[in-house]
């Protein structure tokens, strides 16, 4: 069983790993660690994608295994432990951190400027599946979600990690992509604004306080519930996961603003 001490020294382990391969710092996880950077590296338009079969995997650039409770550097084809002292343990996992996007870059791949918009609707589901039904107004609760919600409350499909208390997705993206507004299955839609630049961004919905953690894409689950074919239009315009940092009510005709532009490198 994996101890505390365990959990820890793999955190800070990958955490050095992916500090290596990106050449820049990389933020301590908070929490389960592999979540923690999945979420921080979706921001940058990158991933941490599994490998099939780690122990035979060769590769000429860096990627990342798990040896026990280890998180070691390997490089090379056939690849081995940068750091000598790992060389012929057993690789349990590996890891390969990669582009999301091949045309986008790492440092603000969404863009630079998003503009400002509007609140053209609320939606909310009480349960997971369950159909959204639109609303005027909805109390946003800093580390939860929205009340009314499945998210809010704890009962979303997905969860865990963060970018699950709110999303949105631009009225116009649904427009082009022929997408219902209760289809796309987001919280807020709105206009006038860029939402993929808000992706690492603090921004203000009304008086609530959010920050963008990274876009919303579409999925086989959404697929699912509404209709075949769905995805592909969607694809980079299915909306912004966030999370709330300063509660309030959200209503009809808010502005959504930009808080503060930050570097996301």
């Amino acid at each position: 069983m994996r101890t505390i001490l365990d959990a820890m020294s793999f955190a800070s382990d990958l955490r050095t790993c992916i500090a290596s391969v990106l050449g820049t710092d990389v933020p301590e996880a908070g929490g389960d660690a592999l979540l923690f950077y999945r979420q921080w590296l979706g921001e940058r338009n990158l991933g941490l994608v599994p490998i099939a079969d780690a122990a035979s995997f060769a590769w000429p650039g860096y990627w990342v295994a798990r040896m026990g409770e280890r998180a070691v550097l390997m490089y090379g084809s056939p690849s081995g432990p940068v750091d000598a002292a790992f060389a012929g343990q057993p690789v349990d996992e590996g890891w390969l951190v990669a582009p999301l996007d091949l045309h986008l870059g790492i440092d603000r791949p969404y863009g630079t400027t998003a503009g400002a918009g509007t609140v053209e609707a609320i939606l909310v589901a009480p349960d997971a599946e369950a159909p959204l039904v639109r609303v005027e107004s909805a109390n946003a609760v800093a580390g939860h979600g929205l009340e009314g919600d499945r998210y809010g409350a704890g009962r979303g499909t997905f969860g865990g990690g963060v970018g699950y208390e709110l999303t949105l997705v631009a009225a116009e993206s649904l427009a082009d992509a022929g997408v219902g507004w209760e289809e796309a299955r987001r919280n807020v839609v709105t206009s006038g604004i860029d939402l993929n630049a808000l992706a690492g961004q603090r921004f203000r919905v009304g008086s609530v306080e959010c920050i963008g953690r990274r876009l919303a894409e579409p999925c086989a689950h959404l697929e699912r519930l509404t209709r075949p074919g769905i995805m592909r239009p969607l694809v980079h315009k299915a909306g912004l996961r966030a999370d709330i940092l300063t509660g309030g009510s959200i209503k009809l005709g808010d502005a959504v603003t930009v808080s503060e532009w930050t570097s996301t490198s």
